[in-house]
């Protein structure tokens, strides 16, 4: 009676490990919807999905690359290093979907990799990149302003640069902004909207 209770409580275990293997099958199953489902799932179970789906990040199919960073992105307690570290995938959707989870899991030393991709061509990236960078709000003003300084040409990542900055709102950021005052009408747009924000109305009485 006894060995047969214990292969009973011994099942559900086992039952377990068979669910996460079939969700992980889902999740790469080329179908959209099946695959939607199972990312829910396995950021139910949480930190016991996580080695599977880093170990699938690492896979050489950038779809199923995409699947683990898209569903490690959403659970609660994930570790950043995964994330920044597909910041630099070869495979742009990747890269895009690392970015939009580090807006959700700011971290300070995710900020030199995001900067990294504010000068990338795709718009959408860089949007995403912005969006993370702001999430970090005042950690991330120093690196910001020192990118400014080393990034001197009027293109679209300084753009970012500036707007990241203006809807962060901090004053250590007040002297660039001004600076950027007398930049590209889009640069300056920005920098004037920075400005108003922290409560500069003197802006609209900058010399011509």
């Amino acid at each position: 009676m006894d060995s047969h209770r214990r292969c009973r409580l011994a099942r559900p275990a086992a039952r377990t490990q068979i669910s996460l293997d079939t969700l992980l099958v889902d999740l790469t199953s080329g179908d959209d919807l099946r695959a939607e489902a199972a990312l829910h799932r396995l950021v139910a179970l949480g930190a016991k999905a996580q080695p599977a789906l880093r170990e699938l990040a690492t896979s050489a199919d950038a779809e199923k690359r995409w699947w683990a960073i898209s569903t490690l992105a959403q659970m609660e307690d994930v570790d950043v290093d995964i994330l920044i570290a597909a910041l630099k995938d070869e495979s742009l959707e990747v890269q895009q979907s690392a970015a939009l989870g580090l807006a959700q899991h700011p971290h300070p030393k995710a900020v030199p990799a995001l900067l990294g991709l504010l000068p990338n061509s795709d718009g959408i990236l860089r949007n995403l990149a912005m969006n993370a960078i702001v999430s970090l709000g005042a950690d991330a003003v120093p690196e910001l302003l020192n990118f400014l300084e080393t990034h001197p040409e009027p293109d679209s990542a300084r753009l970012s640069a500036v707007r990241a900055l203006a809807t962060i709102g901090d004053t250590r950021a007040i002297p660039a902004l001004m600076a950027a005052l007398e930049e590209s009408a889009l640069i300056a747009h920005w920098a004037e909207e920075g400005l108003v924000k922290l409560g500069l109305d003197m802006v609209y009485m900058k010399l011509e």
